[in-house]
């Protein structure tokens, strides 16, 4: 344990997205709750009074930039639509360098990494953001290395997160690094988080990845195809279901749904070998034959190429630890 709480200090601007700032300080506020004495946590602004967000509810920071006093622990850089007009405050991006120099880590969520590479504080270092804006983010800074799709990149004591709910992945992760795996648990069952997420995994789900198919032939298919994934899912298996040769149909599949059906198949298997490793307590083996992906080591080889985790890593990154099976 530290001596004293570690000082979190979140950093907000006009137009702030509210998750960015609000996510992280549930997370620290929460650690504090469970274990007094971890954390104090901040919300500090450039401006005076209630502070507008992205959301349209007003954030009223504790003090502003010039009242902080005493060392900071965490400087958290939060994101949002006014990050842009915030990068021309030149006492805000100041202030940012300056404290950053004292602080044990600094840490931005989403777009707040523009603000933290207008200070110079990512030269030279890997660093993600929202998905939609990692491209402008390498664009303006071509010194950041961007890692467009990660939920959170840590690179020595600067820690960057991808947009809005990965803001509580990041905080899960540092508190994990102040108190260990155990408190970081207890805070994500005390919010209710389905999911605390690794870092290494892409920023898109299964789920938000597909498209819904115009055509309602494909649309059944989709549903097909998730509440079957053991069958026959074949380019000609798939094809015939829908009453089209194969070559039209792959055509007009990768058309409407932006991907290959084998592609979409996969994905598919593997948003169900996820739901099995997070609630279940299958081996792998069971599990990538329920997801129909075989064996355990295709289900590795997906697992790897498409979240970047192994298998046994993103379960032990589920929220409740799966407990063990018990022998015959």
């Amino acid at each position: 344990m530290a001596a004293g709480p570690r000082k979190v200090t979140i950093v907000a601007f006009p137009d702030v997205q509210t998750l960015d700032a609000i996510g992280p300080a549930e997370v620290f506020t929460t650690a504090e709750r469970l274990e007094p004495g971890s954390y104090e946590v901040e919300l500090v602004a450039r401006q005076r009074g209630p502070l507008r967000t992205s959301s349209g509810v007003a954030l009223l920071p504790r003090r502003v930039l010039s009242e902080v006093r005493g060392p900071i622990d965490t400087l958290v850089v939060a994101g949002g639509v006014g990050v842009y007009p915030a990068l021309r405050d030149r006492e805000l991006v100041a202030w940012i360098r300056r404290r950053a120099r004292s602080c044990r880590r600094v840490t931005s969520v989403c777009s707040g990494a523009f603000l933290l590479a207008e200070a110079g504080l990512l030269d030279g270092r890997r660093a993600t953001t929202h998905w939609a804006t990692a491209e402008e983010l390498a664009r303006r800074y071509p010194r950041v290395r961007v890692d467009a799709d990660q939920i959170y990149v840590r690179d020595g004591d600067v820690w960057t997160s991808a947009g809005v709910a990965a803001g509580i992945d990041l905080a899960l992760a540092l508190v994990t690094d102040d108190l260990g795996p155990r408190v970081a648990r207890d805070i994500a069952r005390w919010l209710v988080l389905f999911l605390q997420r690794a870092g290494g995994q892409s920023q898109f789900s299964v789920q938000l990845a597909a498209q819904a198919a115009e055509r309602r032939p494909l649309r059944e298919l989709q549903s097909y195809i998730a509440d079957h994934p053991r069958d026959d899912l074949s380019v000609p298996a798939l094809a015939a279901r829908c009453a089209m040769s194969p070559r039209n149909f792959s055509r007009v599949f990768a058309r409407e749904l932006g991907c290959t059906p084998a592609v979409y198949v996969e994905r598919s298997r593997l948003d169900v070998a996820r739901r099995l490793l997070e609630s279940s307590v299958m081996s792998l083996d069971e599990v990538a034959a329920a997801a129909g992906l075989g064996t355990a080591a295709t289900l590795h080889r997906v697992f790897r190429r498409s979240l970047r985790v192994s298998p046994g890593a993103y379960r032990r990154h589920f929220v409740a630890p799966v407990p063990e099976r018990k022998r015959a």
